[in-house]
């Protein structure tokens, strides 16, 4: 089974295509929520419940699995040898391990659920129904992290879309479980913690089928403890390390959070909504990176490598940087218009809306490290990311902790945008050991430039579009159209000032659209 070759501009829009069309049916499975379940105590459990199987998939699914997995498995790909017997012994040896893991979670839900919302533990009734949540939903992380390894074998093979529309199916089912609650009745968070559980089944069989299709079915084998699962878990230890400080940092937030009313709802439904280009933009650079980085570092080609750097930086910084400046300047509207509605009130989406904000000072650099990490992961480097998570997660822990008496709850959106910035800063430090691997060209710095000015552009055009639109966006039935507009009227006064700002390549974007139509 040969790997197609990787195009990093066709790859982009493939995975951020499929990632925005996933964001926008979550967007709809959260305007759902909201309106059922507002920020009150059964949307509160099903945020801590949700959490707790997506917080061990930062180890063992797109985080330090798979890190360690795509370049190994991308080396025996390109070597043209050991490939299939290498994937099918990671995959049952994740297996193994998550069968155990989640037996023992089983077990210890009361204790988990404690430490990662403390503050629960002053209503009883919260409590139990998030540790009832909890064992429901917690096998998911069996079922969606056997789903990321085969996803790393489609996405070194070149082949993205399949894996990219895989998180569709987990939206969809949500959003199908509320509507059938509201037909049959049963109550939400019982349809809701099924649900989460059904749609990491159907995720993984939708990513088996086109691994198989593809002529690369991954068969479960009998797990074995061999010299390359040896050497993938020494490998994967560090950035496991590193995925447990950052599921610190969420702890911590969580924690702070819990001892507010509502606040762990609030920073749900802001992640949720700065997710959208965090997902679409950094997930792509980080999904097609990784294994374009490993193949130019096997065939010993640093130039290649260091050119696909800056092109998905300038990818990541055309789209980030508006996308920042739109959730800085509009953040209230955003969260009003698609949110506020049924038990979601103005309390929750003033709220919302300032955790929203603080979260978006904070974009660039989480887009950024997604960007810069696959430098190291490609050279087998999980070491240096650890301590640099090290040091972020101290920054985010004082902040967050110690502002919380002053600032209440946002003291957790804080301490995250603040540990984010750092930790980036040193990403781009450490990786001087690589030589220029990470040093702009004068096309990066230009097009940089240029799409800050064009946001900056952007950003002065939606506050005079708001003063037009004020009243429509007050309208029940005519907010999302008028948000519509925005949204719209700032895309095009960006596309145009990134245009003549220099932030785009007019001649490079019509060779892609020429590329995708031949393709």
């Amino acid at each position: 089974m040969s790997a197609r070759p990787i195009r990093l501009a066709r790859a982009f829009l493939t995975v951020g295509g499929w990632t925005t069309g996933s964001r926008v049916l979550g967007f709809v499975r959260d305007m759902a929520m909201a309106a059922a379940l507002g920020a009150g105590p059964a949307a509160e459990a099903f945020v801590i419940a949700f959490s707790l199987p997506n917080m061990f998939r930062r180890f063992f699914a797109e985080g330090a699995f798979n890190t360690a997995f795509v370049p190994m498995f991308s080396k025996r790909l390109e070597a043209g040898g050991g490939a299939r017997l290498f994937a099918e012994e990671a995959f049952a040896g994740l297996t193994a391990v998550l069968i155990a893991l989640t037996l023992v979670a089983q077990l210890a839900m009361p204790a988990l659920v404690y430490a990662m919302a403390g503050g629960f533990g002053a209503d009883p009734a919260k409590f139990d129904l998030t540790v009832a949540m909890s064992r429901v939903m917690f096998p998911y992380i069996l079922f969606i992290s056997l789903a990321a390894l085969v996803s790393g074998v489609l996405n070194a093979l070149g082949r993205f879309a399949a894996a990219a529309a895989a998180p569709i199916l987990l939206n969809v089912i949500l959003v199908g479980s509320l509507w059938l609650e509201d037909l049959l009745g049963g109550g939400e968070t019982d349809w809701l913690s099924w649900a989460v559980l059904a749609a990491g089944v159907a995720q993984l069989a939708w990513v088996w089928v086109a691994a198989a299709r593809a002529g690369f079915p991954v068969k479960l084998r009998r797990p074995r403890l061999t010299p390359d699962l040896r050497r993938l878990a020494v490998i994967a230890l560090p950035a496991a390390l590193a995925g447990g400080v950052t599921q610190v940092n969420l702890l911590v937030g969580r924690q702070v959070a819990s001892f507010f009313d509502g606040a762990v709802a609030w920073l749900y439904y802001a992640d949720r909504l700065y997710q959208l280009p965090l997902g679409v933009v950094g997930v792509a650079v980080g999904v097609v990176l990784l294994p374009a980085l490993s193949r130019h570092l096997q065939a010993g080609d640093e130039v290649a490598g260091r050119g696909a750097l800056n092109r998905a930086t300038e990818f990541a910084l055309v789209l980030t940087l508006p996308a920042t400046v739109a959730l800085l300047v509009i953040p209230m509207t955003i969260v009003a218009v698609l949110l506020e509605r049924g038990a979601f009130g103005p309390e929750d989406t003033f709220a919302t809306g300032l955790s929203l904000a603080i979260y978006a000072a904070g974009l660039p650099a989480f887009v950024l490290q997604k960007v810069i990490s696959p430098v190291y992961f490609a050279r087998e480097n999980t070491a240096a990311p650890f301590r640099y998570a090290l040091v972020s997660m101290g920054v985010n822990a004082v902040c967050a902790i110690g502002l919380a008496p002053l600032i209440g709850f946002s003291a957790a959106a804080v301490g995250t945008t603040l540990a984010a910035w750092v930790n980036l800063a040193q990403l781009y430090a450490g990786a001087r050991v690589y030589g220029t691997a990470v040093a702009p060209d004068a096309a990066l710095v230009r097009r940089a430039l240029g799409a800050l000015a064009a946001s900056v552009v952007m950003g002065a055009g939606l506050v005079a579009l708001m003063s037009w639109l004020g009243p429509w966006l007050a309208v029940p039935g005519w907010r999302i159209g008028a948000l519509g507009i925005l949204v719209g009227g700032g895309t095009l006064a960006f596309a145009i000032a990134a245009l003549l700002c220099g932030a785009v390549d007019p001649n490079a974007v019509r060779a892609a659209l020429q590329r995708g139509r031949a393709g």
